[in-house]
């Protein structure tokens, strides 16, 4: 699978700054906890020397991102502004490259002439669907040539590419989600976002959630959901870099969010059942006739395959009539390997014993 290097972020968050209008399902404020303002360029200039001095010495690739509005929207002398400010912190050395969220209706020949000259080096596209009707029930107000048609335009210009795809928005279903991740497969991006439609307060989606004219998807749904199309992905060598919502203050207060599949922890769950299923898998090849057995894995999935609060080993254990299950950490496995193997009697009290 491919390998992407993930750079330190410096995120400058432009709240719905540059969107024409308000899809069904935003509320970029509840989001990012910021209300829409226009950025001076002393002010961008002391928040990316914040971010980089909390970084220290010890960096990796460092990027100035441009999130939570349309950037291309914007107008131009403001999108300039901002691309002049931050390009001095890449002049100096101190930043490697710049990158920016945007529509894919907003990418067209003449406004990337606009940023060819910059030291832009990754570009995102909030696609959500590849279907034109959920596109227009939610208020998009572009269509999945669009993205086609973006997708062609950066790639001929050697831009990485980001795509942002959403699940269970109105009129969509797990059907229409899974042939959207398809057709962004098709469209080989660098990486994908994939997050759930929640209902934000103060969004359209909102007062139809209120009035029964749309269900969210519950978060069991939606995490496995979610997991078919991370597995759609993998498959295709196509990275996915963040599923569910980052975690934050304004989306923690219960006025925020009405409704939907929201955790703070959703990434970990669609790992846990996809670790689950690599297990269930692997013992129903085994067929343990056994009390206690062992598993291994990387070492970075040991919380994965426990589940979250443990949920995955009390799964195996009733389903195979097993009293104890060994979680043994090993170097030489892949990330996404497992083994199903007789306890190891000498080590069973050093491993991670459920």
């Amino acid at each position: 699978m491919a390998v992407l290097d993930k750079p330190f972020i410096i995120p400058v968050f432009l709240p719905n700054a540059g969107c024409p209008h308000q899809c069904a399902f935003c509320n970029q404020t509840a989001i990012t906890g910021e209300r829409q303002k226009k950025i001076s360029s002393e002010k961008l200039n002391s928040y990316i020397n914040e971010f980089i001095n909390h970084k220290g010495p010890q960096r990796k690739k460092i990027q100035i991102s441009f999130y939570g509005g349309n950037f291309l929207g914007l107008k131009k002398d403001y999108v300039c502004s901002l691309l002049d400010e931050a390009s001095k912190f890449v002049r100096q050395g101190r930043v490697d490259s710049l990158r920016f969220s945007t529509r894919p209706d907003t990418i067209d020949k003449d406004r990337l002439v606009i940023i060819k000259d910059y030291p832009v080096s990754t570009i995102e596209l909030g696609v959500q669907s590849m279907d034109d009707r959920v596109l227009a029930m939610a208020r998009r107000g572009h269509t999945a040539v669009d993205t086609e048609k973006a997708v062609c335009l950066l790639k001929e210009r050697n831009y990485e590419i980001g795509i942002q795809m959403m699940v269970g928005l109105p009129g969509d279903s797990d059907t229409g989600a899974f042939a959207t991740g398809r057709r962004i497969a098709g469209l080989y991006p660098d990486f994908v976002r994939i997050y759930p439609t929640l209902v934000l307060d103060k969004s359209p989606l909102a007062g139809w959630y209120r009035k029964g004219e749309y269900t969210p998807l519950s978060l069991k749904k939606c995490v496995s959901l979610v997991k078919r199309l991370y597995l759609l992905f993998e498959e295709k060598n196509i990275i996915v870099i963040r599923m569910g919502l980052q975690a934050s203050e304004s989306l923690s207060k219960e006025s925020t969010i009405l409704a939907g599949p929201y955790h703070p922890a959703f990434g970990h769950l669609v790992f846990s059942e996809i670790f689950l299923d690599k297990a269930l898998a692997a013992m129903e090849l085994e067929n343990p006739l056994r009390d206690r057995i062992s598993i291994k894995v990387n070492p970075k999935n040991i919380s994965r395959i426990r589940g979250l609060n443990n949920s995955n080993i009390e799964i195996l254990k009733k389903r195979f009539n097993i009293k104890a299950i060994q979680i043994i950490p090993d170097l030489n496995l892949t990330e996404n390997a497992l083994l199903v193997e007789p306890p190891i009697e000498s080590d069973f009290v050093s491993g991670f014993v459920c």
